[in-house]
């Protein structure tokens, strides 16, 4: 390993890569810890549902949700645009003109994928300081910033303003990551995110442990259940590797073709697809479509609630209509929540690898290098049946994804466990982790390869 280690870093172009991005990554953490400016001696006022739901969507945000920081939306504004540009793309006609038209065509929808990151930011966090500041009477903050037990309104401005540019800034450095450095950009600021949260994970697990059997309690960690968690880390571990590593192949066979006095082709050959297309990108814009809403209709409950009419009026009932919406979208233990999570997390498996595999494209391209299918004519038929084998190992993807995404949820609800242990540590969490780590070592192999060296995986 060692040795491996070494052949990395003795080629220029990779060594800088990689050193760059973990600058760049160094960066992304300096700004964790930034607090806002105004809200310096504010605590979080979340506690229940809010706090787990805010800890599951932390997972996938790069961020640290429990803290007022300049990084406190972290890059789920930007995930949250592109997952709405690439649905515009399959359904309104000028997005998806834009792009077929090529590098051209990206790059307007990236500007417009910026512009509308700002928008999602500034409703964002609005909604989430009204749900995270708390009350200035009882703590040592300047009287400046608040007018009465709230925030002043110019303040914040102030405020969203600074955790706008924060998102934005974590945007531009995943895209330096994606354009300079090693690996998706996106991916290893999300991954970032979780590793730094597992030591606190840990020492929130310390501090509700017991020697004594637990079992289903809501108090205290017994032997049982870390045995349980101990199970479910190797069980994660297995499964990930397992599905990432697992294909279908397709046999395939090449036309022969006679050149002089010598017979070429026949052969038999395997087209090997992958039987989680999506990677772990599902459960990251599953998580962050339902951050929109909830976040949305979070701070819409909070403005009507302090209407001066909001104990009788009308404002009392769109505060409780709009309460209940958000706890649809925000209790992570309710079975409403549950059954959006699962249907999003299918819904995107199924749409990332419409993006990502095109069955008419492919079947194009064995046609034009004379290879073919047994039993299939080339064409229609081909790609008819390559679409049907990918749709059924698309729901074998999606469940698997589904029930790594819900299974921190059912142990944090039946269980004396924190989301941040349960997410981290068996579940959604370590999905990710083992995931970008694969996908940053596949790249690092395809250095190594175009030199003549080993893979890191390789004997």
């Amino acid at each position: 390993m060692f040795e491996k280690l070494r052949v990395v870093f003795s080629i220029p172009e990779l060594r800088q890569k990689i050193f760059l991005t973990l600058f760049l990554l160094a960066v992304y953490r300096i700004g964790y810890h930034v607090r806002l400016p105004v809200l310096t001696g504010v605590d979080s006022a979340m506690t229940g549902e809010m706090r787990t739901f805010l800890d599951k969507v932390a997972l996938f945000s790069a961020t640290d949700l429990r803290s007022l920081t300049i990084f406190g939306l972290g890059i789920a504004p930007y995930i949250s645009a592109s997952i709405i540009f690439q649905l515009l793309g399959t359904v309104w006609a000028p997005i998806e003109q834009l792009r077929k038209e090529g590098a051209v065509g990206r790059k307007k929808i990236n500007e417009y994928t910026r512009y509308l990151t700002v928008v999602i930011c500034i409703v964002q966090s609005w909604a989430y300081l009204q749900y995270q500041v708390v009350g200035a009477e009882d703590k040592t903050v300047s009287s400046v910033f608040f007018s009465g037990s709230q925030l002043s309104f110019g303040w914040i401005l102030t405020t969203v303003a600074i955790m706008t540019a924060g998102s934005m800034f974590l945007m531009w450095l995943g895209e330096q990551i994606d354009e300079y450095g090693i690996g998706n950009g996106v991916s290893l600021l999300i991954m970032a995110g979780i590793l730094a949260q597992m030591p606190r994970a840990l020492w929130d697990l310390r501090q509700n442990m017991s020697s004594s059997l637990s079992g289903v309690s809501q108090s205290t960690i017994g032997p049982d259940v870390l045995i349980v968690l101990a199970f479910l880390f190797i069980s994660v571990v297995f499964a990930v590797v397992f599905i990432t590593m697992a294909q279908r192949r397709i046999q395939m066979q090449s036309a022969k073709h006679v050149r002089g006095r010598r017979v070429f082709g026949g052969t038999k050959q395997f087209l090997p697809l992958k039987i989680n297309q999506s990677g772990v990108m599902p459960i990251i814009f599953a998580g962050s479509m339902l951050m929109i809403p909830g976040f949305a209709f979070g701070g819409l409950a909070s403005f009507f609630a302090s209407g001066e009419d909001a104990a009788s009026g009308w404002s009392g009932v769109a505060a409780t209509i709009f309460q209940s919406l958000s706890n649809m979208f925000t209790s992570g233990s309710s079975f409403s929540y549950n059954v959006l999570y699962v249907i999003f997390i299918f819904f995107f498996c199924f749409f990332w690898t419409s993006i990502m595999f095109n069955p008419k494209e492919m079947s194009q391209n064995l046609q034009d290098s004379g290879a073919f299918i047994p039993g299939y004519r080339p064409g229609k038929r081909t790609a008819d049946y390559l679409e049907k084998v990918m749709v059924r190992i698309t729901y074998v993807g999606a469940a698997f994804l589904a029930i790594v995404a819900i299974v921190p949820t059912i142990i944090n609800s039946q269980f004396a466990v924190p989301y941040t242990v349960a997410g981290l540590y068996g579940g959604t969490g370590l999905l990710i982790v083992v995931s970008v780590a694969f996908d940053l070592i596949q790249k690092i192999d395809s250095h190594l390869l175009m030199r003549n060296y080993k893979g890191l995986l390789e004997q």
